[in-house]
């Protein structure tokens, strides 16, 4: 193997290499490393894929990539002597390459990495490459022998090891801090160098005899059969794969953000894009389930839900013509029809429907009544589509509705001013005049009860009703998508009162901002966090965003997106009342969060509770084995301040038992007296 025959038993032959066909080796290289790459990337997201699929095929993609490679490149070099390969060893020499591609991918994508992980994944990959080439030479059949010169040996598995640690480290960084498609080419272009490099480096290490009594033919031979097989297999496999990846990446986008995902229906995206882009519409009714919640809480969130698939069933077997149905909030359901005058047709739908829900309907053996409204409305060719759902919430926001199943249409000399339209009127003013303002409720350490960190919430003194509670007026700012805008100015507010504590040489704590489920995935919101950083000098890190659980796995995919870009800019996200949605525990540990926000009701029966003491406490386990900082809302009592902090010291506590949300100098007054 690495030793030279005797001078008179053989003569040393040389070839020459194509350079071209040398260039179509590195590319070969290039496309497998971008390919391989580009699914690995699916790992780290959600897909209707297990992500070991994905590990695979991208094992897959590079190991045969580096396979296509050896062979193409051995098809680029002319000797002077005839050569075949044989074929069962020339298959099995794939194989090297598929699972050290595997277990380097697979070291790469552990939640916990360190610069040993990288190197060890390199290692993995080097070697793969190095044991693929040499299987791959042992497999040509010839006259002529060969013998590897150890030094360069050596230096070409060394060599594939370097390069492959550079190309993963530099992969595994950029996900988190620079990913798009330059960096991901620039890494699929040194990982496809680290095969062709091993590759030639190996070559120009060995030494072709040919025996002495063995003429040398007077061409040189280049396997051309091979060169195109090869080429056309690895180039046809690679592009199929990274074409099912691109087909499934939109499927799964599209499934996740415009369907919903309990109905099978159209979701509020897909409603709010349809009134948006189709002119088409021109008779809206909306189904508002009323008693949903009573329902979810006599008989559980699984009854609730077929209570919904129920209805949801109910209004699509009308199959009325030129009609989409849409699921666009917990409980209402929305049908838009096409074409003109088509309000009586709607009208006799709708009252059949209603007549269907008077008499109690079956779920699982129990009955039940079903209370509800539904809200119709038509326009003409002269309005807009956009207008079909304002007149929508104009009636359901009525006080008049007595949600016995009533059929309302739309009267704007009813339903134009109401209490809702009000406050919409008046948010404007509120926030110019500073009606609306921030408190902001102290954060804890279980262990010291020392202050670390707040959280905003907004109030409003209202110059004709008074106080009014969040829970009144937010709802009326989400169903109106003005929620945004309000948002917008929180995130003003706060890093203003930020840089006036920095001025006045106060400490600063980071300060949670809670966003609205729509406004996560918009644009809109980096560019107003952003603006409002750069405007009062504010370092992103004095920030957390709190979504809540549900936003998240309504819109999973644009969510995680979203959350993914929000880190990499420096905020923190809090997933805020966990366990309250959609039961997430198995998409959990691909959020790239940084704190578990515990609602309020898993803390109320504890400790009396055994059974929701021992909820609470695998939730605080579940929360800190995947390194998140653990915040627990609603804590009013000495005994939960007492078993939380006996329990977990790395807990932090929020709730009225240590202070009620307070302006800024009432909280002054309280660090001052808790210091």
């Amino acid at each position: 193997m690495f030793s030279p025959p005797p001078i008179d038993n053989g003569i040393e032959v040389s070839g020459e290499y194509s350079l071209p066909i040398v260039i179509l080796s590195i590319i070969i290289a290039s496309l497998a490393s971008f390919t391989a790459i580009s699914m690995n990337e699916r790992i780290q997201k959600n897909s209707f894929f297990h992500r070991n699929i994905w590990l695979i095929l991208a094992s897959i993609a590079m190991g045969f990539g580096i396979w296509s490679m050896h062979f193409v490149g051995m098809s680029a070099l002319s000797l002077p002597f005839k050569m075949h390969y044989d074929y069962l060893l020339t298959c099995l020499s794939i194989i090297p390459s598929i699972i050290a591609s595997f277990l380097a991918f697979y070291i790469v994508n552990q939640k916990k990495r360190s610069f040993a992980s990288y190197l060890l994944s390199g290692i993995f990959m080097g070697i793969g490459i190095a044991t693929m080439h040499y299987t791959g030479m042992a497999s040509m059949v010839m006259e002529a022998y060969y013998v590897y010169n150890p030094w360069m040996f050596a230096t070409s598995i060394i060599i594939a090891i370097i390069v492959s640690f550079i190309a993963i480290y530099i992969f595994s960084r950029q996900q988190k801090y620079a990913k798009n498609n330059y960096i991901k080419a620039i890494t699929s272009i040194m990982m496809g160098l680290a095969v062709p490099s091993m590759h030639y480096i190996g070559m120009a290490g060995t030494t072709f005899y040919l025996p002495r009594h063995q003429a040398m033919t007077a061409e040189l031979h280049m396997n051309m059969t091979l060169l195109i097989t090869g080429v056309t297999i690895g180039i046809t496999l690679l592009l199929a794969l990274l074409q099912l990846s691109s087909l499934v990446d939109r499927y799964v986008d599209y499934r996740v953000s415009h369907i919903d995902i309990l109905t099978k229906l159209p979701n509020r995206r897909s409603f709010e894009k349809a009134l948006n882009d189709d002119g088409s519409y021109r008779s809206i009714a909306v189904w508002n389930l009323h008693n949903l919640e009573k329902v979810n809480n006599d008989h559980g969130y699984h009854f609730g839900d077929e209570v919904i698939q129920y209805a949801a069933n109910v209004l699509r077997q009308l199959n009325l013509p030129l009609s989409d149905l849409y699921r666009i909030d917990g409980n209402r359901l929305a049908l838009l029809l096409q074409g003109n005058d088509r309000l009586i047709e709607l009208q006799q739908a709708m009252k059949i429907i209603s007549a269907k829900w008077v008499q109690p309907i079956l779920i699982q053996e129990k009955k039940i009544l079903l209370q509800g409204v539904c809200a119709i409305s038509t326009i003409d060719d002269q309005q807009s589509p956009k207008r079909l759902y304002s007149d929508i919430l104009a009636v359901l926001s009525s006080p008049s509705i007595q949600y016995q199943n009533e059929v309302i249409r739309f009267d704007p000399l009813i339903h134009t001013y109401s209490f809702e339209q009000e406050i919409l009127n008046s948010i404007d003013q509120a926030m110019k005049n500073d009606d609306l303002f921030l408190v902001y409720q102290p954060k804890v350490n279980a262990g010291t009860q020392k202050i670390v960190g707040l959280e905003a919430l907004i109030r409003w003194n209202h110059p004709e009703h008074g106080f009014l509670s969040p829970s009144v007026f937010i709802p009326i700012l989400e169903q109106s998508h003005r929620i945004s805008d309000v948002t917008n100015w929180v995130i003003f507010k706060v890093c203003h009162q930020i840089k006036i504590w920095e001025e006045q040489k106060l400490p600063l704590y980071q300060i949670a901002i809670n966003i609205p489920g729509e406004y996560v995935t918009s644009p809109r919101l980096l560019k107003t966090l952003k603006k409002a950083l750069n405007k009062y000098s504010v370092n992103p890190s004095h920030l957390e965003l709190e979504i809540t659980e549900t936003s998240v796995m309504e819109s999973a995919e644009s969510s995680m997106r979203a959350i993914n870009t929000f880190r990499e800019a420096g905020f923190s996200v809090a997933l805020d009342d966990f366990g309250t949605g959609i039961s997430s525990l198995s998409n959990l540990r691909q959020m790239p969060i940084s704190t578990l926000k515990i609602d309020k009701s898993f803390v109320d029966e504890v400790p009396q509770s055994e059974k929701d003491s021992a909820i609470l406490e695998a939730i605080i386990a579940l929360g800190h084995s995947l390194n998140l900082n653990v915040v627990i809302e609603g804590v009013e009592t000495k005994n939960q301040v007492d078993f939380l902090s006996s329990s977990e010291s790395l807990l932090l506590l929020q709730g009225y038992y240590f202070a009620k949300p307070m302006i800024p100098e009432e909280l002054l007054e309280w660090i001052k007296g808790n210091s």
